[in-house]
């Protein structure tokens, strides 16, 4: 019986016009070209048939007129999908036609012709004549987004950027950039302040360019699941029976079985793990299948990680702040939102108060570990105390406060016996060598003329003084009780207040991101499953196998030789019956020779 494909195509002009067809017989198949009047194109059609029917047709079209066909309403162009098809079909039909002998040189090249002319079409879109379809055009689309080297390039710019990130000190005030990237001294020859703020380099994370290349590799990752990942997974999940003995010699490994039985193939199988499907003289196995679904589940990781990431880049919170020992400050006046989907929440209207800063030193007197006692409360009661440090940082609803810096906020002294005085200290030297000072005017003169007594000191062991002419004076120690003479007045060092520099965050996409890293070791891992298959055909008294695997082949190779080697070999297959049990541990093999009933 003949097989034809029916669509429709849009005329290129306002009027529908009449079609008619012209029939062209090659051989063993027919070769239909539909054509259109006040149209510049025809679709061409063929319809493969038994011989009998072919030469039937032959004789009609030889007394007959073209049938005419008039479009019983709007109709439209195919779309992309058909149209391969359409090639599809056209290019199976020439091979079909081909095999047959019937086919003269000059005709088999005007039909190949004709299907490269079609398939040319189809892939460049019709030209003027054809229009995408919105189908047709999202398929295209997903394509290009599913490109390897387009998901490569998108992580070398993401991968480009943060490191980038990592370099530039991120969402500081614009005077730190005046000061760390002038104009003069270029980093790396090019970056400086002006470069910085002008594209947004002080905040790389949430800048318009990194979320934009996040959400292309999010798109890339969704288009290669569903155009690739997804077919495979289905194609996986078929049972697929093979029953031409030539399609065996294809697969990676396979073999023939004299006088063997499927039944006892199927049960083997079992025992090594196999989900085993038979269907007469057939038998599909398999395992390992979840190895097929970890590359989708991987791009699932990925999507949750780069999701939690641009929440937490759009929808959180930030701050700094330098607190001296003693004081406090409420959580809301210190964070800035990232973005659009930053929420309030009620933790921010909490008091957070700075009881004692204090640092731990190693034995040559360099700075080790500082930690900051704090205390969260709101007007009524305390809610939550925590010691923090670095890396220990307080966590409370939503909110993480993490020791970063430090800094001395003032000297605790007692002038000529007077009651305590805190001279307010002034950061001079920056990094790892922090150095603080101040200034204790000498009465009313040194205040007009700027004399007096400089106090210095880089941490909160000791005190260094000068006198007016900037001679060097001698140490004291806080808290040591001796007092030191400087120009004539006593001073009494009674203590150096530091103060705590904090940094917090609510960062609403961290959890997003932890069960993203989760799920990617753990997709990672299932990924190194092999997913096998084998198939059986029983054929008289042989049996042919062959088999074949995405990963460790040569295991996969080893194993199905051991189950080949104990499938039993019957000595007389119509009259023998041999009951083959396996377990785990071991498999019996029980022969017993049948009896005729007499």
């Amino acid at each position: 019986m003949a097989t034809s494909v029916k669509w429709q195509v849009q005329l290129p002009n306002a009027k529908l016009g009449k079609a008619f067809g012209v029939a062209r017989n090659f051989g063993g198949g027919q070769v239909r070209f539909l054509r259109w009047k006040s149209s510049h194109f025809s679709v061409l059609r063929i319809t493969a048939a038994a011989k009998g029917n072919v030469r039937q047709k032959q004789k009609i079209s030889q007394t007959s007129k073209p049938p005419v066909v008039v479009s019983p309403g709007p109709i439209s162009a195919p779309s992309l999908t058909e149209r391969e098809a359409e090639n599809e079909e056209l290019a199976n039909a020439v091979v079909e036609i081909a095999s047959e002998g019937e086919l003269s040189n000059s005709e088999k090249k005007e039909l190949e012709s004709r299907r490269l002319s079609s398939s040319n079409s189809s892939s460049s879109g019709g030209g003027s004549s054809w229009n995408y379809s919105p189908r047709s055009l999202g398929r295209k689309i997903l394509r290009e987004l599913s490109s390897l080297q387009l998901a490569i390039g998108e992580l070398f710019a993401i991968a480009g950027l943060s490191a980038l990130g990592t370099i530039l000190e991120q969402n500081e005030a614009p005077q730190f950039y005046f000061d760390a990237y002038p104009e003069d001294k270029p980093l790396f020859g090019f970056l400086t302040w002006r470069t910085i703020l002008d594209y947004d380099l002080d905040h790389i994370y949430s800048s318009w360019y990194y979320l934009g290349l996040i959400l292309l590799l999010a798109a890339s990752l969704i288009a290669c699941s569903s155009t690739r990942q997804l077919p495979m997974v289905k194609v996986a999940r078929r049972w697929s029976f093979m029953k031409s003995p030539a399609g065996y010699k294809k697969l990676q490994i396979s073999d023939t079985l004299e006088r063997a039985k499927l039944s006892d193939l199927a049960t083997l199988l079992m025992a090594e793990g196999f989900e085993v499907f038979s269907r007469g003289p057939t038998l599909y196995a398999f395992r390992g299948l979840a190895g097929r679904y970890a590359p989708i589940g991987v791009h699932i990781a990925l999507l949750l990680i780069m999701a939690g990431a641009t929440l937490s880049a759009i929808g959180g919170y930030h701050g700094t702040v330098m607190v001296p020992q003693g004081l406090d400050f409420q959580i809301g006046d210190a964070l800035q939102p990232n973005g659009i989907l930053a929420r309030p929440s009620p933790v921010m209207n909490l008091q957070v108060h700075v009881d004692k800063f204090y640092i731990d030193y190693r034995p040559n007197g360099e700075v080790s570990q500082f930690h900051s006692d704090l205390t969260l409360a709101n007007p009524r009661e305390e809610l939550y105390k925590k010691s923090i440090s670095v890396n220990d940082p307080l966590r409370y609803g939503g909110l993480t406060m993490y020791q970063t810096d430090w800094a001395l906020s003032a000297v605790q002294v007692r002038v000529d016996g007077s009651d305590p005085v805190n001279l307010v200290m002034a950061s001079l030297e920056k990094g790892d060598k922090k150095l603080f000072g101040t200034f204790l005017p000498l009465g009313e003169e040194g205040l007009e003329k700027a004399k007096g007594i400089s106090i210095l000191a880089r941490d909160l062991q000791s005190v260094v003084f000068y006198d007016q002419e900037g001679r060097f004076v001698g140490v004291r120690r806080p808290g040591s009780g001796r007092p030191i003479e400087v120009d004539g007045t006593s001073i009494l060092v009674e203590d150096v207040i530091g103060s705590t520099g904090l940094e917090l965050k609510m960062d609403p996409g961290v959890p997003v991101v932890y069960a993203g890293f989760g799920a990617l070791m753990l997709t990672s891992c299932i990924s190194y499953l092999s997913h096998s298959q084998v198939w059986a055909l029983q054929e008289g008294t042989s049996l042919v196998v062959g088999g074949k695997s995405n990963r460790a082949k040569v295991e996969f190779e080893i194993q199905l030789n051991k189950i080949l080697d104990l499938v039993p070999e019957l000595k007389n297959f119509e009259e023998e019956t041999v009951l083959v049990s396996a377990s785990d541990s071991q498999v019996t093999i029980e022969r017993k020779e049948s009896t005729d009933d007499k």
